[in-house]
């Protein structure tokens, strides 16, 4: 098992950047696939990015491809979302997400990751 504590979140104009931090408790964060979704009220969770075990391999939704960076450091246990050039439609708050398993293509759906953490809000603002 594993908890996920995400911080950084904050207010910031259209146009600024933030740096959200996700870190994982345990000893095993190296066995997990890593994901970022948001959510804002009134929609769906939405994903926003994964990460495999090592780092190597990303991907992106369309919305943040380019604007985004997903990386994670498996000494610290701590996964990072890098956004830049933010909008005020990526308002949201942004929840990390543990997969266990798997191969191949990373999970981009809510019920392939097991683990979630409580979330931090990003306000952006017009």
């Amino acid at each position: 098992q594993v908890q996920l504590v995400e911080s950084g979140g904050g207010l910031v104009q259209a146009g600024g950047s933030l740096r959200l931090s996700c870190a994982a408790s345990g000893r095993t964060f190296n066995n997990y696939r890593m994901g970022w979704f948001r959510q804002s009220p009134g929609k769906e969770r939405e994903f926003v990015s994964a990460v495999s075990r090592g780092g190597l391999t990303t991907t992106y939704a369309d919305s943040v491809k380019g604007r985004f960076t997903i990386s994670r450091d498996n000494i610290r246990n701590t996964l990072y979302l890098q956004m830049s050039s933010l909008k005020p439609e990526d308002t949201a708050v942004y929840i990390c997400a543990a997969a266990v398993g798997g191969t191949g293509v990373l999970p981009i759906t809510s019920g392939q990751y097991n683990y979630w953490g409580q979330g931090t809000q990003v306000t952006v603002s017009s």
